[in-house]
């Protein structure tokens, strides 16, 4: 071929396209907003109630911010930037916010003072106690009105004396209305669960049940505990496996190009080891979708398009992220598995737009950095407060630890070639105002386009372009804006 045809051919590129570059074509619809159902699988075996994860970033999903994530109906992933055993600590402190069932149970022993266990209770901040055998046998429980002066109760008698021995238990597969009812019937704020022969295996209380009712949409595992994933880097099977060993519901391959042999080597490895599910990223093309779609439980979308990522323009590489999402989804839907769009979306109508696309749910990063749940700290610049948001590919993440998922060993004298950089959000306060404003934007473009349901809005969506003077007329033009929506900011 001479060289003409071969830099002829080079010019004949695909065109790829962005949010910006397309909107939803509205149709004939009957679905008003709030009725929209935004349950969807993310993946194989777990079910979100809105379709949105918070990213795996250190200045955006630990512990607190997984636990009000799940207990909106999303889910928090939890970055990696730690210890093995930090990870495995911060699954189980989820999984442990919202239980029914409390397992380490602060007891009262019937020999113990009562002044003993009045101290006891105001060190670990309880208001009463089983009281237990040494088989752990329930003969009664103590509270705060059991041990008040006016009962003659003198602070250096034996608990059994003060405590109540008329005491209601519940078995191990109680309801939280069953317990409810109990407690209401017999006035009491605490049931201690039992064995079949009543050795005390747990408790649950009012605050604990009332807490859960609050929290009708979230998402729970088959126990009733939140569900959370945990980031994992891809040659990091210890992490996975105590990820998996402490309940995590899904185990995500954290790395830039997962269209790396290695990579899918060690990721297949993973997914046959743990029982938990496996979603595998970054990738960006259908190539990228055929070569993991056979083993992983899901599929995470994005090459470069986060807000604090230079991945294209450091290493000139990558996809924009409607068509990314649009090609990978192709591939996914044949096989059934879900696909996660990951990075790029500042608004609700991009996180719609990427479900039109092909994915079942969006990932976020800087939405969420800027929560009160977030681990950012908190700066003040010119009068206004910021938290702090890196990019993973950032020099102080690298520095921190991440510096593999880029797949790049570190260096003796520590200088890495970063794709991404450290920043700082506009403080947004509480998480679940967010979420409420982002899922409520993505509700109404399901109501525009007439669907009921995710998997309805996939098949009814379509695009259309968008030119340069379209896009300018989208936001807010010819004026200035006195008072900022919660859901839009120019500056995005």
């Amino acid at each position: 071929m001479a060289s003409d045809d071969v830099f002829s051919e080079k010019l004949r590129v695909p065109e790829a396209l962005t949010f910006d570059d397309v909107l939803l074509r509205p149709k004939e619809s009957r679905v008003e907003p709030d009725d929209a159902d935004m349950r969807t699988r993310v993946s194989t075996n777990v079910t979100l109630s809105v379709p949105v994860l918070s990213a795996a970033m250190d200045t955006v999903t630990e512990a607190e911010l997984a636990v009000e994530m799940a207990r909106q109906g999303g889910m928090g992933v939890l970055h990696r930037n730690m210890s093995v055993e930090e990870t495995a600590e911060g699954v189980e402190e989820v999984k442990r916010a919202d239980e029914l069932i409390i397992r380490d149970v602060v007891t009262a022993s019937p020999e113990q003072t009562v002044r003993e266990v009045d101290r006891m209770m105001e060190r670990e901040g309880v208001s009463g106690a089983p009281v237990v055998d040494e088989d752990d046998a329930v003969l009664g429980i103590i509270s705060g009105t059991d041990i008040r002066p006016y009962l003659e109760v003198g602070e250096y008698d034996a608990v059994r004396e003060a405590m109540t021995d008329e005491v209601i238990t519940a078995s191990e597969d109680v309801t939280p209305r069953a317990a409810l009812e109990l407690m209401y019937e017999h006035r009491i704020e605490r049931v201690p669960i039992v064995d079949d022969e009543n050795r005390l295996t747990g408790l649950v209380t009012m605050a604990g049940v009332l807490a859960r009712r609050e929290y009708d949409d979230a998402a729970r595992d088959d126990d009733g505990a939140l569900v959370v994933g945990v980031a994992v880097g891809p040659f990091e099977t210890d992490r996975a496996r105590a990820a998996d060993e402490a309940g995590a519901d899904v185990v995500f391959i954290d790395c830039a190009h997962a269209h790396n042999l290695d990579v899918i080597d060690s990721a297949r490895e993973i997914e046959a080891e743990i029982d938990a599910d496996v979603v595998v990223g970054n990738v960006g093309t259908a190539e990228a979708a055929e070569a993991v779609v056979g083993f992983a439980d899901g599929i995470k979308v994005g090459i470069g398009p986060g807000s604090i990522c230079t991945t294209r323009i450091v290493s000139g590489a990558g996809m924009p992220q409607i068509t990314a999402v649009a090609e990978v989804a192709d591939v996914a839907d044949r096989h059934g598995v879900p696909v996660i769009a990951d990075g790029g979306i500042r608004y609700s109508g991009d996180a719609i737009k990427a479900i039109a696309a092909g994915a079942d749910a969006v990932m976020l990063g800087s939405y969420f950095a800027g929560t009160d749940e977030a681990p950012g700290r908190i700066v003040t610049m010119n009068g206004k407060r910021y938290k702090q948001y890196r990019g993973m590919g950032s020099v102080g993440a690298m520095n921190d630890g991440g510096g593999d998922r880029y797949l790049k060993d570190e260096a003796e004298d520590e200088e890495f070639v970063p794709e991404g950089v450290e920043a700082a959000t506009p403080y947004k306060g509480p998480l679940s105002s967010e979420l409420h404003q982002l899922v409520g934007g993505m509700q109404s473009g399901m109501g525009y386009v007439g669907a009921e349901t995710i998997p309805e809005f996939k098949e009814r969506s379509e695009f259309v372009r968008v030119s340069s003077a379209g896009q300018t007329e989208s936001h807010a033009h010819d004026v200035v804006i006195t008072d900022e929506a919660p859901n839009y900011s120019p500056d995005n």
